[in-house]
Parts: C-alpha cells; structure tokens; sequence
C-alpha cells in the first residue's frame, strides 16, 4: 500500500516554498542572456512581461491541475491522467533534463560569484556536497526556506536601493535604442528569463503535502508569482539603470556589476553571498524534485528499475540521487551558465506546453487561458538560441526512442 506524505502546508507555507524556487539564482544570472539577445533595456523589459504573461498562463493551468490531482509528480500526473501515458511520460521527461540542466545553471551561479576564477571546479564541489546532504535524508524544510528568502529579497532590496539612488543611473537605458535585437530579441529574452519563473511548479507538486489543496494550490501559485514578477521587475530596472543592456548582457555576476557600478562597492561580498544562499538553496530544492521525479519514472518502468532503489537506513532514492547529482556535475563542469538556462527553459516550455494541454481538457472555461499558455511555451521555445533548440531536441528525442524501446520490449525490462 502507498503511504501518503502528511498534508501540513498552508497558504503562506506554499508561497514561501514558490519564492523560495523562483527568487533564486534566476534572479542573480537570467538577466545578463536575457539582455544580450534583447539588446536594450526598454526590450528586455517588455521580455520580462512576457515572459511573466506566460508564466501566469501555466501557474493557472498548473494550479487547476493540482487542485484536481493532489498527488506529487506535476505534469508527469497530469499528463498521464488527462492525455495517456505517452505525454505523461514525455511530460516527466523534459522536467527531467531541463530540471538537471537548472542545477548545472545554479551550481555554476555559486561559482560565479564565489569565486569567478574557479566557477566550474566551484560548481561540482557544490553538487557533490548537496547530493552527500540528500543522500543522508536532509531536506529542506519550508522554515529553512522562510530563512533563505528573507536573506535573498533583503539583498536585492538593497541592491535596487544602492542603483537607483546612484548618481550613476540613467533612465534613458531603459528605453529602446531602435538598433537592437527587435521581436527576435524579446521572444529570446522572454524565454530566457522564464527560467527564473518556472519555480511555481514546486507548488503544484506539493499535492500530496498541503492542507486543503483545491484551495490552497489555486491561491498560493498566482500570490507567489505576482511577488516574483514584481522583485524581478524592480531588480532589472534598478540594474539596467546603472549598466545599460550592452554592460549587463556581458557580465558573468551582473548584480554585483551592478553595485560596483553604482559606487556601492562595499554592497559587493554582500551580493556574492546572497547569490550564493539563494543559488545553493535552488540547487537543494531541484536535485530533490529531480530525484524524486526520477525515482517516480523508474517504479513505472519508463527509466532504469535500478532508480527506484531506497536506501534501508536514510529512505531516500539513493541511486536516482547518485545519478542525478553525476550527470549535474558533469554538466556543470562542462557547460557555460548561459547554455545550460537556455537548454533548461526549452525542456522546462515543453513540460508547461503539456500543462497547459493537458488543462484544455478540463472545459471550455480553460480554455482560453490554456491555448495562450500553450503557444506562448512553443513560440518562446523555438526562439531560444538555436544551440538550445538543437540540443533540447535532440535530448526530448532520445527520450521518444526510450519509450519505443520499452513499449517494445515490454515494462519492467528497462
């Protein structure tokens, strides 16, 4: 029999748990891709509401969703239930590899602002120091989580406060200069930053831990987003005050750039740090979704059946933990922190293109919501930097190839 996981989080708890995935590394490293392919200030912004309009379309398709499935797993459910096995199963699989490649992303956010010179060797120590704490059973805990938000919206307040108080800020690097990246450019910078958003999905797969989930998911997602959108907001204008869209699109630690800039050196190992708690906080939470994601897959037979192991002593999924936290350290040892956002957004657009379809099922008073959901993803997707586009599709095509091995050979086989 199924044990299920006890059911303790209010409304404020389930907020905190959606910032505390959303105002993290994003915040610290999304900006410097987004601004390079917008090109100026005045369109990354309009990238950023874009990118938020989209995001509000799957929060409410996701929220809908969970409040009809309370269950842990997200779309994977969703998809299974709404859509047949197939699209449940692709569903968990683009969370899969866009999730791994956001912890390289994190994991080489810490590095980049802890010590730039050292960035990926940084990076692995800190993937295998957090998988070593997740192999013991130590999760992070929504009070842990209370505490690493206070610290990382206090250290962008100051952050928006030392930049737009500077005599260094210039309005007009707001605005759109006419020479830069144009639709192209937006679309790109929109589905770039939408990796900062996509955190609101660790509401939905609280299912099974909320108290009264038809009611607490619906309102916790939207309350964490609208928050997220506005910190995100105020941050890009502060910053983009004192750099302007060609400064910040070359800096590998934009905010602390940003704090230099404005005169405010001695807010810079301040900024280095809260990147760091809130990258590493990020990294905690999404090697656990990913483990636990794996492990799920693995007991239905769509990954290997070694996966599912639970260790005797510590019950937690070992093997998917080892493996998850192998494959993040290769890549964060391999890979630049701009490629794996752009990798991770086109696997993350695909999982919502299948939240917001598997939505459109639930009736017509959806449906509107769902179908701008929907293309909003795919649109963004495809406009990502083509690299991420070839490679993400190369990987969601190794995953289709899996499928028709085990749907061939039979479950259990893998």
């Amino acid at each position: 029999m199924t044990q299920e996981l006890r059911r303790s989080l209010g409304v404020p708890d389930a907020v905190v748990v959606g910032l505390g995935s959303m105002v993290g590394a994003g915040v610290f490293a999304a900006m410097a891709p987004a601004a390079a392919a917008a090109g100026s200030g005045g369109l990354l912004l309009v990238g950023l509401g874009l990118a938020g309009v989209v995001a509000y379309c799957n929060a409410t398709a996701s929220a809908r969703l969970a409040a009809r499935y309370p269950a842990s797993g997200g779309t994977y459910v969703y998809g299974r239930e709404r859509l047949g096995p197939f699209w449940g199963y692709l569903a968990g699989w683009s969370f899969v590899v866009g999730k791994t490649a956001s912890c390289a992303a994190m994991a080489l956010t810490v590095g980049a602002y802890v010590w730039p010179d050292q960035a990926h060797a940084v990076a692995v120590a800190a993937v295998v120091a957090l998988t070593a704490v997740n192999y013991r059973g130590v999760q992070k805990s929504a009070r842990l989580t209370r505490a690493i938000v206070a610290v990382v919206l206090a250290v962008l307040a100051a952050v928006v406060t030392s930049c737009l108080a500077s005599s260094a800020a210039d309005p007009a690097r707001l605005a759109w200069d006419g020479s830069s990246g144009g639709a192209g450019g937006v679309l790109q910078a929109a589905g770039l930053l939408f990796f900062a958003f996509a955190g609101y999905a660790r509401i939905a797969t609280l299912g099974e831990e909320v108290r009264d989930p038809a009611r607490t998911i619906p309102r916790a997602i939207p309350l964490a987003l609208g928050i997220a959108v506005l910190v995100y907001l105020g941050v890009a204008i502060a910053v983009l005050s004192v750099l302007g869209a060609d400064a910040l699109g070359r800096s590998t630690a934009p905010l602390a750039d940003a704090v230099r800039a404005a005169g405010a050196q001695w807010l810079v190992p301040v900024v280095r740090v809260g990147a760091a708690v809130a990258a590493l906080g990020s990294l905690l939470a999404l090697i656990l979704g990913v483990s636990r994601t794996t492990l799920a897959m693995a007991r239905d037979g769509y990954l290997p059946r070694t996966l599912s192991a639970v260790h005797p002593r510590f019950q937690v999924p070992h093997h998917a933990e080892l493996a998850v936290g192998a494959v993040v350290a290769v890549v964060a040892a391999t890979a630049d922190v701009r490629g794996a956002i752009g990798f991770s957004s086109f696997g993350v657009l695909l999982y919502y293109a299948l939240t917001n379809t598997s939505a459109w099922t639930l009736g017509s008073k959806w449906r509107v919501l769902a179908t701008l959901g929907l293309t909003g993803c795919l649109v963004l997707a495809f406009s990502l930097p083509l690299f991420s586009v070839v490679a993400g599709a190369a990987v969601l095509a190794a995953g289709v190839v899996a499928y028709a091995v085990r749907s061939r050979f039979g479950r259990g086989r893998l």
